[in-house]
């Protein structure tokens, strides 16, 4: 039998046999986070610190080909991942309709302090015109050399949307940092 989730999510409407038709998996929440990077209103974006010093290997890189990349979103807790499920729901979505743009909390690779959202000066919104920019084509390109990878392609199996910002911080064992 598999074991109820960690953070409760009957109060949120989602039925954990709708997570396991999915297939989703529970992630881990980060506890040692350092600065990846700082926006440019200041806000503080947070990741485990083998992800902060590949982001930042992975953003001079861009920068040196010509190309601006930024974070808009990095570690996110699970009771913040509750609070924009919350949101959503006040704001009149149904449960379904969220859960195929966001993952309920305790399930979110954000959780994890390794995945991070990407925009750039030319495309600064969390949309799938991203895929249009020469950020995203850089990225499909050299994103895996730093150890991300794109978690949400088209058809993915977990039933999120196509996401060409959300990378994710996995690399294999010949780039592993400790």
């Amino acid at each position: 039998m598999q074991s109820p989730p960690a953070f409760p999510i009957d109060p949120l409407g989602i039925s954990p046999g709708s997570l396991a038709a999915r297939g989703l998996r529970e992630h881990e929440e980060a506890v040692s986070l350092e600065l990846a990077e700082v926006g440019a209103d200041g806000r503080e974006y947070l990741l485990v610190p083998a992800a902060a010093a590949a982001w930042r290997d992975l953003k001079a890189a861009a920068r040196g080909d010509g190309l601006a990349v930024q974070l808009a979103s990095a570690y996110r807790s699970v009771a913040r991942q509750a609070e924009i499920i919350r949101d959503k729901l006040d704001a009149g979505m149904t449960i379904e309709e969220i859960l195929t743009l966001c993952a309920p909390p305790g399930f979110s690779e954000h959780h994890t302090g390794r995945a991070v959202d990407i925009v750039s000066p030319d495309f600064p919104e969390l949309e799938i015109g991203f895929e249009y920019t020469a950020a995203f084509d850089w990225l499909t390109h050299h994103a895996s050399g730093f150890g991300f990878t794109l978690s949400y392609p088209r058809g993915n199996s977990a039933g999120y949307q196509y996401e060409p910002w959300h990378w994710c911080f996995n690399p294999p064992e010949s780039v592993r940092r400790t």
